[in-house]
């Protein structure tokens, strides 16, 4: 009788990297959605498991819209350094200066929604058939609804009713010209799952998930990063708190929580007993109550 025994995050691990083999041998111009968030990351170190001792057979993608947490970027060129592998970076403020989307105007404007024109472009121009993200069915109910290998038609657009049937783990990468797919291999995966695995690792981290010091604006309930972009309204305060992010995305949307959790240790217990989700601080997510997914219809990551 075997006494070979994965325990929960093993499992989770071998699924993933099945699922990244399976991209490997099914597409041929693959890349990795890289944001410098903790789950491209942690999807960018299972890639190195899967394939090591060579190289991972897979490119990094960064759409930078130009309004980055500056710790983000560092990450970003960091890991490119140390990994040795090809960078390939979309930017919205080409896509504004072209033409191709219009900057967003007002005291709630922001870039994340003209990141899916620069994205959709830059797999066009590059012929990536399929984008690995770090995208969780835990996170929010329009990620609920995604498989493993998620089609896109020849407009990037995804069709939660169109999508391909992933009985017994076997993907269907087929595809017509013109289409791609997103493939998310840490689909099963929650957000403390992801910690634990970080923490059982060691994996590095940009420093703004660790609680620091930092200036603020408290607005909607949530501690806004003050910086260059941020329009002050009136009656809003400048203060200077020890804060930390739960979900990274672009410094004027994302929001942080007081925080003395200064070590991947106190993560784990914060998650734990943290009672809002982890996108609860994104602006982003609460323009509409199908905000996510709408901006996924249009191909969105």
């Amino acid at each position: 009788m075997s006494k070979y025994h994965l325990n929960h995050l093993q499992e989770l691990e071998a699924e993933a990297i099945y699922v990244l083999r399976e991209v490997a041998s099914q597409f041929e111009n693959p890349a990795i959605l890289f944001s410098g968030g903790k789950d491209s990351i942690v999807v960018t170190h299972l890639a190195r498991k899967a394939f090591y001792p060579a190289k991972m057979p897979f490119k990094l993608f960064h759409v930078d819209t130009g309004h980055n947490f500056p710790e983000t970027i560092k990450f970003r060129d960091d890991l490119i350094e140390e990994l040795g592998v090809q960078l390939v970076v979309g930017s919205v403020q080409s896509s504004i200066d072209q033409g191709r989307v219009a900057e967003e105007k007002g005291k709630d404007a922001s870039r994340n929604r003209l990141q899916t024109t620069t994205l959709l472009d830059t797999i066009e121009e590059h012929g990536f058939d399929v984008c690995i993200g770090g995208g969780r069915r835990d996170e929010e109910k329009a990620r609920a609804k995604e498989r493993f290998f998620s089609h896109r038609d020849e407009f990037g657009q995804w069709d939660p009713k169109n999508q391909r049937p992933e009985l017994w783990n076997l993907f269907n990468g087929k595809h017509h010209t013109g289409e791609h797919f997103r493939a998310f291999p840490i689909s099963n995966w929650t957000e403390m799952d992801v910690w634990q695995y970080i923490l059982s690792e060691n994996i590095a981290i940009p420093s703004l998930y660790i609680a620091h010091q930092r200036d603020v604006v408290r607005r909607d309930g949530t501690w806004l990063p003050y910086s260059e972009y941020l329009t002050l309204r009136p009656g809003e305060v400048v203060e200077s708190k020890k804060i930390r992010f739960r979900t990274l995305g672009d410094i004027t949307i994302t929001g942080g929580d007081e925080s003395d959790a200064d070590t991947l240790e106190k993560i784990v217990a914060e998650v734990a007993a943290a009672r809002q989700t982890e996108r609860g601080n994104r602006s982003d997510d609460k323009r509409s109550e199908t905000a996510m997914e709408d901006r996924k219809k249009e191909g969105y990551f």
